[in-house]
């Protein structure tokens, strides 16, 4: 196929797991930060923000980041939307470790 070309199967999974760990490892940040400039009365990080770096492979960074700074857990969208997020995403990333080694 086309990516035994461009890419053996092991540097996609490579590129893959470190898409995925850094944008989990920005929005577990993202919401300490948040949450630390919501204590001090400095400017937020915006909600958008949040919303775009957890739906971009950041579902697991931004459910922990919820849990363990105790932000945004009042809102009900935060808490649906990370967790079908991160549903979404092991579910897409489950299709695509099948796809590939179908």
């Amino acid at each position: 196929m086309w990516y035994n070309v461009i890419m053996d199967k092991k540097m996609i999974i490579l590129v893959a797991l470190a898409i995925i760990a850094i944008m989990n490892i920005a929005s577990f940040a993202l919401m300490g930060h948040d949450k630390r400039c919501a204590r001090q009365g400095k400017w937020r990080v915006p909600e958008k923000r949040l919303f775009l770096v957890t739906a971009c492979f950041g579902g697991l960074g931004g459910v922990l980041g919820m849990k363990v700074f105790h932000h945004k857990t009042q809102h009900w969208y935060f808490k649906v939307f990370f967790s079908v997020s991160l549903v979404m995403q092991v579910v897409v990333l489950a299709v695509g470790a099948y796809w590939l080694y179908r």
